[in-house]
């Protein structure tokens, strides 16, 4: 019998960006450098220009850590080199990301594994790439997990570790699950998976869970819902929903309490007004984002 996926009820969602900041700079007034910068990267992976600058800065605070022997610091410092830093740093990175590895860091066995089936620094070495990245993930490593999941070519030994990648609170891992159940026609779970991305903050899976409940994928035809995602990409800083969001509006597919429902949901009840307007004429189709906040 298939087994069902469901999205795991109270996974781990994202934290703001201003609380990530805060984060690194409180850990880092009371001297928890390894904490700071982690606080940090995780903020420069959601774009913030800070947490990148605030992390390669940490590295002076970091790499005495990694020369004491800390596998965790050298993971760390090796993936701030790798991502911050200039080719002049690579071979450090490269250095750091062995020596964390071969001490069975799960982030240094994944970052080494990605030197290896890239051949960043490294001669390439897919082989010893995947038994890095099993390494990892057994030992708990969430992105790795989700590169593996990529890799192997069973169908369901890359649907097992999407899924623990998602159960571990990665947004991009619960939006490629639905991709691959969308692809074998399990779509009432690919939208769940959708949905519980979204919720993450994943912008893609905003978009197909917006596309879905506007055209009946999965579930039942819901244009307040798929206006609610299309306005929460927005939000998220990603526009391609919105010639969507138009065309279901002036389609006569909603009513005006529809529209402000779904900008009501979505946090965003300018942009509802602003739809409105569009469909009234009142205003033209690019110019309906100047009244969002």
């Amino acid at each position: 019998m298939r087994e069902i996926i469901e999205p795991p009820t109270g996974a781990p969602r994202p934290a703001a960006l201003t609380d990530l900041l805060d984060r690194g700079r409180s850990a880092a007034q009371t001297g928890d450098w390894v904490a700071a910068a982690h606080a940090w990267v995780q903020a420069a992976m959601r774009g913030s220009r800070a947490g990148a600058e605030w992390a390669t800065q940490a590295t002076a605070e970091i790499r005495p850590l990694a020369d004491a022997g800390s596998a965790e610091a050298a993971a760390l410092l090796s993936g701030i080199l790798l991502d911050y830093f200039d080719e002049s740093a690579l071979p450090l990175a490269v250095a750091y990301a062995k020596a964390s590895a071969e001490a069975g860091n799960p982030a240094g066995q994944r970052t080494y594994g990605y030197m290896l089936v890239e051949g960043i620094g490294v001669e390439q070495d897919p082989g010893a790439a995947a038994e890095m990245f099993h390494a990892a993930a057994e030992g708990g490593d969430r992105y790795a997990a989700f590169n593996l999941a990529q890799q192997t070519a069973d169908d369901g030994e890359s649907l097992r570790l999407l899924k623990r990648a998602a159960e571990q609170g990665l947004a991009e891992a619960g939006a490629v699950l639905a991709d691959r159940l969308s692809e074998v026609d399990r779509d009432e779970e690919a939208m769940s998976w959708y949905l519980w991305a979204a919720e993450r903050g994943h912008t893609g899976a905003m978009y197909a869970a917006g596309c879905w409940y506007r055209d009946g994928f999965g579930v039942q035809p819901d244009p307040v819902q798929a206006v609610r995602w299309y306005f929460t990409m927005f939000d998220h800083g990603d526009g391609n929903g919105i010639h969507d969001a138009i065309q279901l509006a002036k389609a006569g597919a909603m009513t005006e309490s529809q529209i402000r429902e779904a900008g009501q949901l979505a946090g965003l009840p300018a942009a509802a007004e602003s739809l409105i307007d569009v469909v009234q004429g009142k205003r033209p189709p690019n110019s309906w984002h100047q009244r969002l906040r």
